[in-house]
């Protein structure tokens, strides 16, 4: 029982799972930064190559911490300035993730939205890389 227990509790410290959705991966974040707020400060600076005075300053500015986690990935993915994302985010708060990325510009259907929507995220604390899909890869030697 103690192993279960430690296996859930490191899961839930050291890595996202994948979720069925984007509403599971944002309560699975929330519970991460209740858990070390500083360490998911740190993840999502290191992650989106954004000071961790920056990320703080967003976490205060919005309704729960994954939110914050929600800026930096939509600025990533549509190449605007988190101050940008987080301008759409409080005119549209409440009205969900796929309207604020419709405003940002990404296309319903497309494979942006589409990783939107599953929730395709992960908030490993590396650096994400520029050329990174959000989708799932196209099989072996597809880096070839």
């Amino acid at each position: 029982m103690k192993r279960i227990a430690f296996a859930i509790l490191a899961l839930l410290l050291f890595g996202t799972p994948a979720f069925a959705g984007l509403d599971d991966f944002l309560s699975n974040l929330n519970i991460q930064a209740r858990t070390d707020l500083n360490g998911f400060s740190a993840r999502v600076s290191a992650q989106f190559g954004v000071p961790e005075l920056q990320v703080r300053t967003v976490i205060n500015t919005v309704k729960e911490p994954a939110d914050a986690f929600m800026v930096f990935q939509l600025g990533k993915m549509t190449r605007q300035p988190p101050e940008t994302v987080e301008r759409v985010y409080q005119a549209n708060r409440g009205k969900g993730w796929g309207v604020i990325a419709k405003e940002l510009g990404i296309k319903p259907g497309s494979r942006e939205f589409h990783a939107l929507k599953r929730g395709d995220f992960e908030l490993s604390g590396a650096p994400a890389s520029s050329g990174k899909s959000h989708g799932k890869g196209k099989g072996k030697g597809h880096n070839k």
